[in-house]
């Protein structure tokens, strides 16, 4: 069963969009992945079952792919994947936002999830896993500032990119290269939709095409 592109988030379809044909199965895999565990949070319902989904797929995770069930389309994309057991940092940084308020600990936590599962990514598609480092963390905290409501805890989180700058990434990971750039853009308007109007969508497109 093929994973349908209308279930990620416009930015990371866009961003994928920009992947070459060799790395975009492997993007899809870790971009579904985080989709699916942030749509668990979004859910309604006690916080106790959201955890318990989460744990789920931690435990699918560390398990020998051959024993993950047939029919989830996000496992298949993983199934070729070298090492799915580094994922469970980015289950354990959406579980940390189960909190009841944010707090730097969880944001810290969240953001180091995503760098963890793009250094994974990296090595997938035989890059520097050193060198998304700064790209990942603006793609984590500019992706969750932007969807706060509480203004508060934006500006928390906007405060926390202070200094970032992404570093120059090969082609083979052009997506997070636009995710970090739109995030950037994102947290230096103080939290704003990724994807707020046509100069967005230039941002998207020139460094798609450019990397730069």
């Amino acid at each position: 069963m093929p994973f349908p592109l209308s279930d990620l988030p416009a930015v990371q379809r866009l961003a994928l969009a920009y992947a070459p044909k060799t790395a975009r199965r492997p993007t899809l895999a870790l971009l579904a992945l985080d989709a699916r565990l942030g749509l668990i949070l979004r859910r309604k319902g006690e916080p106790v079952l959201r955890q318990m989904r989460l744990a789920w797929w931690r435990e699918r995770l560390v398990a020998e792919p051959a024993t993950w069930p047939a029919g989830e389309a996000v496992l298949e994309l993983l199934a070729d994947w070298r090492e799915p057991a580094a994922l469970t940092a980015l289950v354990d940084g959406w579980e940390a936002l189960l909190g009841q308020r944010l707090d730097p600990a969880a944001i810290e936590e969240f953001a180091q999830g995503r760098v963890v599962a793009f250094a994974q990514l990296a090595r997938q598609v035989r890059a520097d896993p050193a060198s998304v480092t700064q790209s990942a963390r603006l793609w984590a905290l500019g992706d969750l500032a932007a969807n706060l409501s509480d203004s508060g805890e934006r500006a928390m989180v906007v405060g926390c990119a202070r200094g970032l700058a992404p570093a120059p990434l090969p082609r083979s990971l052009r997506p997070l290269t636009v995710l970090a750039g739109l995030a950037r853009r994102s947290l230096a308007r103080g939290g704003a939709p990724l994807l707020d109007g046509p100069r967005a969508a230039l941002t998207a497109i020139r460094l798609g095409i450019t990397g730069r």
